[in-house]
């Protein structure tokens, strides 16, 4: 049964955060006036010098999606090579690597914050190697000071995916301000939107200009194409929308906060189910609520719960599962024992709901279902 669209039965993993649709019909009048509907336009601009300043970034380059910023941006740099990254992911962050004809080297990732494991980077590293693309998961940070020591040392690039930490800040400081360069997703499950979307942030000027390029048919001037680019501009209606959500995005991360503060108190301490970390210096933004399943201590398996919460109507997800380097399209090329914390963690882990939206009431009914299974 459905109510005013929503469907009053499920709880899906993730609700997108939206404004007022009064709000957003305001926001987008004046496209009507102007008929500028893409290629950088006003709200375009004004929602990238919004942004700049929200995450504490140098500089910043809207993307129509995510993907498409990382995968650019790879390209923009040039490289050839190797890229060490981690299989644990979404597959965006793999594909974006192979697609620029880069080779990604797994890393195992941290069984504590399942972000990539530092101690053992530097063994993975070859007279191939040209760049790092660490992920930061679930909201949690990577350990950047480690990171940053191996790049230098080995006069490395670093390219975060940072999709999952949008107004994550470390040490006071935004993000997407580490490393050569991060990416962003305003893909609309996220904790900020823009229905679609997605932006690289970085401190070379130069970048820019060769990310313009790439995202606009390589187009430099009226006159002038002398590169060869995608297309990936970032339209009015979805800047407005980032307008929009901009306003509101620090009280709907509040709002999950609660939620998450919920989850912990009533999960806390359950045998067989381990919780993400709260990490020191980090101000989170509560993307996500990933529980590990040891079924041996537990009673049940990981995959036994999220059947259990689906019978009620509640949908988990097994994020992230399979591994990329497990992935159809990759048979035979990579081998996923070589990531066995990785491997791990991906068949015993569970997302929860979690949205801004997501009641109180709500968590605790989830929390209670998996209570029950505990044997």
């Amino acid at each position: 049964m459905q109510t005013g669209g929503k469907n009053v039965n499920k709880i899906l993993v993730t609700r997108s955060s939206m404004p007022d649709l009064d709000e957003y019909i305001e926001e987008i009048k004046d496209i009507w006036d102007t008929h500028w509907l893409t290629n950088m336009g006003s709200k375009h601009k004004k929602l990238e010098t919004q942004l700049k300043e929200y995450l504490d970034v140098e500089n910043i380059s809207l993307m129509t999606n995510g993907h498409l910023s990382l995968e650019l941006g790879l390209q923009a740099m040039n490289l050839k090579g190797e890229v060490i990254t981690t299989p644990f992911t979404f597959a965006s962050t793999t594909h974006a690597i192979v697609r620029n004809g880069l080779t990604p080297v797994f890393c195992d990732i941290d069984s504590d914050n399942y972000t990539i494991d530092v101690t053992k980077i530097e063994s993975l590293i070859t007279d191939r190697t040209c760049a790092i693309v660490p992920v930061h998961v679930y909201g949690n940070v990577c350990n950047i000071e480690e990171i940053e020591r191996i790049a230098k040392k080995y006069d490395l690039k670093v390219i975060y995916d940072a999709a999952h930490t949008f107004g994550v800040k470390y040490n006071g400081k935004g993000i997407g301000s580490f490393g050569d360069a991060s990416m962003f997703s305003f893909h609309a499950t996220k904790v900020f939107n823009t229905i679609e979307g997605g932006c690289m942030c970085f401190h070379d000027m130069s970048y820019e200009k060769e990310l313009y390029k790439l995202k606009n048919f390589g187009i430099r001037n009226e006159t002038v194409v002398d590169g060869i680019g995608s297309n990936a501009k970032m339209n009015e209606f979805q800047a407005a929308m980032g307008l929009c959500n901009l306003r509101h995005v620090d009280e709907e991360i509040q709002k999950r906060k609660k939620a998450v503060e919920r989850y912990r108190e009533n999960l806390h301490g359950t045998e067989g189910i381990k919780l993400s970390p709260v990490q020191e210096n980090v101000e989170s933004n509560y993307a996500y609520f990933p529980v590990v399943v040891d079924e041996k201590i537990f009673g049940a398996t990981r995959n036994e719960i999220y059947d259990e919460l689906k019978k009620h109507d509640i949908y988990a997800r097994k994020y992230f599962y399979p591994l990329t380097n497990t992935f159809d399209c990759f048979h035979g090329k990579y081998d996923a024992d070589s990531t066995p914390s990785a491997l791990y963690i991906s068949k015993r882990v569970l997302t929860l709901p979690l949205y801004a939206d997501l009641s109180l009431e709500e968590v605790d009914r989830i929390s209670r279902f998996i209570l029950e299974m505990k044997k």
